[in-house]
């Protein structure tokens, strides 16, 4: 089904009045890596083999270098427009706590990423800053992935499987993955080779992985060195459409206890907490929450 709210120029697209949607909002809640702010509200995003640039103006979107085919097999989904906003956060908002996040961060949406890119950029992401994780992953991508001019400047894309299928344990060290690189390399290794279980299914295969319930989802993630509770989270979350996924870093654990008196403690507390309160949503409620509080500085 294409996207019915969008106009085709000779150079750009524009999508139409555009509701619950906002740039900053949308790159700067924790769950994507690869984009940079060239001026206000004008983005440049790295994702699937392609750089494209979203600019705001008013309600509208104008969207740079890609085709209406493109646009209809690739954008739609990742910015998530076929799904109405306004229907999850009339839902959410009837907690009445949770209505302050999601009247601030009015523009969160949940983006739809590349599963293998989130896998490893979220095992970057285990004890580490998100600058921190940037250069690591745009490293990653500068010596592994297909590299792309837009505007006369160089991109790179993130590398497919078989694009770093060979690549050495001393070569992601040099990247800046630090004592993450021996779960990088044992992953890209797993998900390369595939280890099919007593039913006949690939335990590293990320598309059978993404077809499992939510629950089984999270545990079968943890089968990758390195991906903990949290880090499968994010990857269920922002590439596998499992939605009651609730990530909990330092930012969501402060709002968590700010907002609800979440006992402090363990984090897996937290999550089991926040699923329960909103079940099938905490993934949304978990992005306000985030924004929320980071933007803000809640401190406990």
């Amino acid at each position: 089904m294409d996207y019915k709210n969008i106009e085709v120029f000779q150079d750009y697209l524009v999508i139409k009045q555009v509701k619950n949607f906002k740039l900053k909002h949308i790159f700067e809640c924790g769950q994507i890596f690869r984009f940079e702010e060239i001026e206000d509200n004008d983005f440049i995003v790295i994702a699937f083999g392609k750089v494209i640039e979203f600019k705001e103006d008013g309600e509208d979107i104008i969207v740079y270098n890609t085709t209406e085919e493109e646009f209809n097999n690739i954008w739609i989904d990742y910015l998530d427009l076929k799904r109405d906003y306004s229907i999850i956060k009339s839902e959410l908002s009837k907690d009445n706590l949770l209505r302050q996040s999601i009247e601030f961060g009015y523009g969160v949406r949940v983006l739809n990423q590349d599963p293998f890119e989130m896998l490893i950029s979220f095992i970057i992401s285990a004890r580490n800053n998100i600058p921190s994780i940037k250069r690591t992953v745009n490293r990653i991508a500068s010596k592994w992935g297909k590299e792309i001019t837009y505007k006369e400047k160089k991109y790179y894309a993130f590398p497919t499987i078989h694009e770093i299928k060979d690549a050495t344990l001393e070569e992601i060290q040099e990247t800046g993955a630090s004592f993450r690189s021996k779960y990088i390399i044992d992953t890209i290794s797993n998900v390369y080779n595939g280890i099919k279980n007593e039913e006949g299914f690939k335990k590293y295969d990320l598309e059978y992985i993404k077809s499992l319930s939510d629950d089984e989802c999270h545990v079968a993630l943890q089968e990758f060195k390195g991906v903990g509770s949290k880090v499968a989270d994010c990857i269920m979350l922002f590439s596998m459409r499992k939605s009651s996924a609730f990530p909990v870093d330092v930012w969501v654990k402060r709002a968590m206890i700010h907002f609800y008196n979440a006992e402090e403690g363990s984090l897996n507390k937290i999550r089991i907490f926040a699923r329960n309160k909103f079940g099938a949503l905490s993934g949304f409620a978990q992005q306000y929450l985030f924004y929320y509080a980071r933007e803000n500085n809640i401190k406990i």
